[in-house]
């Protein structure tokens, strides 16, 4: 499903494909300054690690910014980018704009990202969200799949996830750090070597690998946030289900090679619907899933008017 999420594999990873995996603890409370009102997360997931810090949130989402705009020229210049009449492109984002208000609990800078969907003409089953809020599918995954707008909302939920919670920046910052090692300790006395790695963020954005924790941790916010915009979170499971099929008929797929879809997967997330139920429920209503401050729009990348699309909680957002 990612573009940039592949499986570690470490000889920790490795062994822990033979066990179920154990969802991260203590992450309860998420947003909690005074900016924004709180908002009691319904999934445990982890705190967040100190390493990251070793790479500049702005910076990596300048790159990240970059490497997307590279990505839709070189596609447009293929022939390969919907356009945005296209049917199945503004579906796609009508399902972001009911998932974006719901982020900025997990990510105070997703406040001031410039959220932006688009599609690209490709068989491939995938997707991917990068840094600062890029979004994109292949039209492999909507049309081979049969996906459900509940569906979907999971696969963006989860690849949201992997951005609000900076696994592309906490893997890029361990990697920095193992291959300079105490070069890293004098860039931060200003010595510049972290100016250079800043330099190589872009290109490092499509090779990075995510930990099998990283991919429970974006299930589970994935699942929560989907909720909140008032998909159902039963569609987690058949989601996988059909991503299992799809691999046992072509004998494994982009998606699915960088996330395996076993039986503790299914169970971990079957253990966690009954938990964002009541958020689900809630935001169906129009009621109290919704938070108290809103997000940044979803854009696109052509100019012109666009319509407007209505939340679930009744209040218009602009897509630009």
């Amino acid at each position: 499903m990612c573009w940039i999420c592949h499986a570690k594999t470490s000889a920790a990873d490795t062994a822990a494909t033979h066990r179920p995996w154990p969802p991260r603890r203590a992450f309860l409370l998420a947003a909690g300054s005074a900016a924004a009102a709180p908002v009691l997360a319904q999934v445990d997931v982890g705190r967040a690690s100190g390493m990251r810090n070793l790479v500049p949130a702005d910076q990596l989402e300048r790159a990240a910014g970059q490497q997307y705009a590279e990505l839709l020229a070189q596609a447009r210049a293929k022939g390969a980018l919907a356009g945005d009449g296209n049917p199945q492109l503004r579906r796609l984002r009508a399902i972001a704009q009911r998932l974006v208000p719901h982020t900025v609990q997990w990510n105070e800078r997703a406040r001031q990202w410039r959220w932006e969907v688009n599609l690209f003409e490709s068989k491939s089953i995938n997707a991917f969200c990068m840094p600062g809020g890029k979004i994109g599918f292949f039209s492999g995954i909507l049309d081979q799949l049969k996906l459900t707008d509940d569906e979907v909302a999971m696969v963006m939920g989860h690849e949201m996830a992997h951005a609000l919670r900076e696994h592309a920046r906490e893997r890029m910052a361990k990697t920095t750090a193992t291959s300079l090692g105490l070069e890293v300790a004098a860039s931060l006395f200003g010595l510049g070597q972290l100016g250079q790695v800043g330099a190589n963020l872009g290109s490092q954005l499509l090779s990075l690998k995510y930990s099998r924790d990283d991919e429970t941790e974006a299930d589970l916010v994935g699942l929560e946030i989907a909720a909140r915009g008032g998909y159902g979170p039963n569609a987690s499971v058949s989601l996988w289900n059909k991503m299992s099929a799809a691999s046992q008929r072509q004998g494994g797929t982009s998606f699915l090679s960088t996330h395996p879809s076993g039986p503790d997967r299914i169970r971990q997330l079957q253990a966690n619907v009954p938990r964002v139920e009541g958020l689900y429920r809630q935001a169906q209503r129009g009621g109290s899933a919704a938070p108290a401050t809103p997000a940044a729009p979803v854009g696109v990348t052509a100019p012109g008017p666009a319509p407007d699309y209505q939340t679930p909680v009744g209040r218009a957002i602009r897509v630009q």
